[in-house]
C-alpha cells in the first residue's frame, strides 16, 4: 500500500493516518468474524438512498 503525504491525506500526521488505518482494519476484521446476520446489499443501498434523499430535501 502506498503511503500518502499529509498533503494527499485527510490526516495531519502519518501517525494519525496509521492509527486510523489500524482502527479501521480492526473494525472490518471484527465484522467479518461476527456471527450476526448480514444485511443484503440492496437493503443497505436503499437505506443510504433514503438518507441522501432526506438530506437533499432538508
Amino acid at each position: 500500500m502506498t503511503k500518502l503525504t499529509p498533503i494527499e491525506s485527510e490526516f495531519a500526521t502519518t501517525e494519525e493516518a496509521e492509527a486510523y488505518d489500524a482502527w479501521f482494519r480492526a473494525k472490518v476484521e471484527a465484522r467479518l468474524a461476527s456471527k450476526s446476520p448480514r444485511i443484503p446489499h440492496d437493503e443497505v443501498m436503499a437505506r443510504m438512498q433514503r438518507i441522501i434523499d432526506r438530506r437533499k430535501n432538508a
